[in-house]
């Protein structure tokens, strides 16, 4: 078997895999927002000031609730149970060694499959 990521095998469970990134990466970008609008609401000076940094802080945290139950209830994040992130992290890097020990850039890119090439000729 040619282990590139043409192969059917290497794509199971990439669609659900690239979604739960794409989750975790939103909420850690939420996270910050949070953090950066809670800094920003203890540095500032007029009282107009303050209230937009707390509604930007509340708007925030909502997001921040709404992605967390989005990614608890498809299984992607157990806050509340450790072994079960540990597994699910363990996951996530296993699969993140095998996607890295794939070859991206294979010889052999005339297979016809889910990733079918055109030929020019026709």
């Amino acid at each position: 078997m040619i282990n590139d990521y043409m192969e059917v095998e290497n794509a199971e469970g990439m669609p659900e895999m690239a979604d739960s990134a794409l989750a975790l990466e939103f909420l850690l970008s939420v996270k910050t927002g949070v953090r950066n609008a809670a800094y920003a609401l203890t540095e500032s000076r007029t009282p107009e000031v303050r209230a937009a940094f707390r509604e930007q802080l509340e708007e925030g945290l909502a997001l921040h609730e709404e992605v967390s139950n989005f990614m608890m209830k498809k299984g992607w994040l157990h806050p509340y149970n450790v072994n079960d992130q540990y597994q699910l992290d363990l996951k996530s890097a296993k699969g993140a060694m095998m996607i890295g020990k794939l070859d991206l850039f294979p010889g052999d890119t005339s297979r016809m499959g889910m990733m079918a090439q055109i030929d020019d000729d026709e």
